[in-house]
C-alpha cells in the first residue's frame, strides 16, 4: 500500500520518526511491524511551518524489494553500425538503446573527453579563452555535465524515465535520484557517471570518437550516405542527429544543403544572481535556514504583453559559468556541485523572443533567431575588454534605468564590469524583462535586495531552430536515414527529455532495420 505523510525537517533522518507518522496515518498503534520504503520526497514551504513532504510504500509481511530494471548488453562489435553525432545525453543513452537491440553505435564527438574537457573549462573561466570545440557546451556528457545535472522532468509522456534514472544509478548516481520530486546529480559527479557510461557502450562493441568536428553531410537523392568530419569521411545510411542546442555550424550545413528546417521561438535574457541567504529568507521563512534543509530554489513566471518572462535553470547554492562556445560572444550559464554550498543562488530570468523579434534578421530565413542570438552575445562581448568578464547591472538600478557605478560580489569568476543593460537589450526584451521584474519584486519583496546582480547573456535556453522528423519513424521527412534527435533538433529541453529522447529515436532505427530488411530477433 501507498503512504503518505509530513515530517519537520529535523525528524527526516529517523527512521523511528517515519514510523511513527506512518502508523499515524494508517490509524495504527505504535506497536505495529511495519516495512517501508520512501518512494517520493518534497518539501513544502508554503504555510508557516516548513516540513518534508512524503510518500511511502508500506508492507505488513515483506521488506519492500527494489523494482530495478535488469538491462541485458551483448556485444555488439559486429553488428551493423549506427553513427551518432554528439556525445551528450542523447546520443549517450540512444547508444546504450541501440546496443540492447543489437545495432553497434558509433558516437562522433566534436569535443574532448570528460577529463581533458576541464583544461578548456580552466582556460576560459581564469584567463578568457575560448576552445570552439570543447567548452561548457561542446564535449563528452553535452552542456548538462558541468551546469549542474537536473533532472527535473517528470513526464512520462516522452519516454520511461525510470529506466533512465535507473541506468545513471547503475553508473554511480545517487539513488536518491528516484525519491526527490526535484534532483539533481551535481557537476563535481557527473564527469564519473558519463565516463562509466562511455565505458559501458565500448566494453559492449560500441565507439567513441573524440575530437571530430562533422564538417560536412554527404547526400545523394535526398539520401544519407555518409559524412564528413575534421579526422576521416565516414560512410553511414543511418545517422542520429544529437548535437546540442548550440551547434551552430551544423545547422548551418544543414541549411547550405537545403535540408528542411524551421526558425523555433526561444527564450533570452539575463542571469540574476543573490546572496543564498534571501532566497532561503523568502523560501522558508526563516532568517536561518535549518540544517536539515537544502539551500532554497524558486521557479517564477508571469506574462507580460503576451509573452512569458520566467525563471530558467534555477542553481541553488551555486555558480554562473561563461558558456561561450566561440571567441568574440558572451553567454552566461549557471552550475552547482551535488552538495551546492555556494553562498550565491542564480536563475536565468528570460523572456520568450520570436518573428517579431527577428525581424531585423529575415534576410538569414530559417536562421533568423540564430542570427538574432548571435548579434545579442556578440554585443555584450564588444562592450568588454576581450576578456570573458561579463557586463552587469545591479537589480535595483536595472528597475530604475540607470546605471550601476559598482557591483556586488559575484560567484562568477572571469569577473563582472557596470554596463547599464537597459540600453545594451532590445528595448522589446528589455521592457518584458523590467515589467517581470517588478512583479516578481511585488510578490517576493526581499528578491529587490541591495546585492542582487544581474549578468548578461542568458541566450542558450533552447535550440533557435527545430529539424522536424516523422512522428512514428522519427526520420527526416526530406531526407532518409537523418535521424535529428535532442535538444539540438528541438525535441527535448534538459538532461532526462534529451535521453528519453535519444532511447525513442535509437528504438526507431532499429524498427527501420528491422522493416527494410525483413529480419526478425534481429539481436
Amino acid at each position: 500500500m501507498l503512504v503518505n505523510y509530513s515530517l519537520i525537517p529535523s525528524d527526516l533522518h529517523s527512521e523511528e520518526a517515519h514510523r511513527k507518522a506512518i502508523l499515524r496515518q494508517l490509524d495504527s498503534d505504535d506497536s505495529r511491524k511495519i516495512y517501508f520504503k520512501i518512494i517520493r520526497r518534497n518539501i513544502d514551504a508554503r504555510g508557516k511551518n516548513v516540513h518534508y513532504v512524503l510518500r511511502a510504500e508500506v508492507s505488513d509481511t515483506d521488506p519492500i524489494r527494489e523494482n530495478r530494471i535488469q538491462f541485458s548488453y551483448k556485444n555488439v562489435s559486429d553488428k551493423p553500425e549506427v553513427h551518432i553525432i554528439g556525445a551528450g545525453p542523447c546520443g549517450y543513452f540512444a547508444a546504450l538503446q541501440l546496443i540492447e537491440l543489437g545495432l553497434k553505435p558509433v558516437i562522433i564527438e566534436r569535443g574532448k573527453d570528460v577529463r581533458l574537457r576541464r583544461k578548456d573549462l580552466r582556460d576560459i573561466q581564469q584567463f578568457g579563452k575560448v576552445n570552439p570545440d570543447s567548452n561548457y557546451c561542446f564535449g563528452e556528457g553535452g552542456a548538462g555535465t558541468y551546469s549542474d545535472g537536473k533532472l527535473y522532468t517528470r513526464s512520462n509522456k516522452r519516454g520511461d524515465i525510470n529506466k533512465v534514472l535507473q541506468l545513471l544509478i547503475d553508473h554511480g548516481a545517487d539513488p536518491d535520484i528516484l525519491v526527490d520530486v526535484h534532483p539533481h546529480i551535481g557537476s563535481n559527479k557527473l564527469p564519473a557517471i558519463v565516463n562509466r557510461i562511455r565505458k559501458t557502450i565500448e566494453d559492449h562493441g560500441g565507439e567513441v570518437h573524440f575530437n571530430a568536428r562533422l564538417d560536412n553531410f554527404i547526400i545523394e537523392q535526398n539520401k544519407i550516405i555518409g559524412f564528413v568530419t575534421n579526422q576521416k569521411q565516414y560512410k553511414s545510411d543511418r545517422l542520429i542527429l544529437a548535437t546540442g542546442h548550440s551547434a551552430r555550424s551544423v545547422y548551418q550545413n544543414l541549411h547550405a544543403h537545403n535540408v528542411l528546417m524551421e526558425c523555433k521561438p526561444f527564450a533570452l535574457g539575463v542571469r540574476i544572481e543573490h546572496p543564498q541567504s534571501i532566497i532561503d529568507e523568502i523560501q522558508y521563512k526563516q532568517k536561518k535556514r535549518n540544517p536539515n534543509l537544502p539551500p532554497s530554489s524558486y521557479s517564477i513566471s508571469c506574462q507580460v504583453d503576451g509573452k512569458g518572462v520566467f525563471s530558467f535553470c534555477m542553481c541553488p547554492g551555486g555558480l554562473i559559468i561563461p558558456a561561450a562556445t566561440s571567441p568574440g560572444e558572451i553567454v552566461v550559464n549557471g552550475m552547482s556541485l551535488s552538495r551546492r554550498d555556494s553562498a550565491f543562488a542564480n536563475s536565468g530570468m528570460v523572456t520568450s523572443v520570436d518573428d517579431q523579434d527577428f525581424k531585423p534578421y529575415e534576410k538569414f530565413g530559417v536562421l533568423r533567431g540564430m542570427m538574432f542570438q548571435h548579434e545579442v552575445e556578440k554585443r555584450m562581448f564588444d562592450l568588454g575588454d576581450g576578456s570573458q568578464k561579463a557586463p552587469a547591472q545591479r537589480l535595483t538600478d536595472f528597475l530604475k534605468g540607470k546605471p550601476s557605478f559598482d557591483l556586488p560580489a559575484t560567484s562568477y569568476i572571469p569577473g563582472l564590469f557596470p554596463v547599464l543593460l537597459n540600453k545594451q537589450l532590445s528595448k522589446p526584451v528589455e521592457s518584458r524583462l523590467r515589467e517581470g521584474l517588478r512583479h516578481f519584486v511585488g510578490k517576493m519583496p526581499l528578491y529587490l535586495h541591495k546585492d542582487s546582480v544581474i549578468v548578461a547573456t542568458e541566450s542558450r535556453t533552447s535550440a533557435p531552430v527545430k529539424i522536424p522528423r516523422h512522428a512514428e519513424t522519427c526520420m527526416h521527412p526530406q531526407i532518409s536515414g537523418l535521424y535529428p534527435a535532442g535538444e539540438g533538433a528541438g525535441y527535448a529541453g534538459g538532461i532526462l527529455s534529451a535521453a528519453m529522447d535519444g532511447q525513442n529515436v535509437a528504438n526507431a532505427v532499429y524498427d527501420g532495420y528491422i522493416k527494410n530488411s525483413g529480419m526478425r530477433n534481429y539481436h
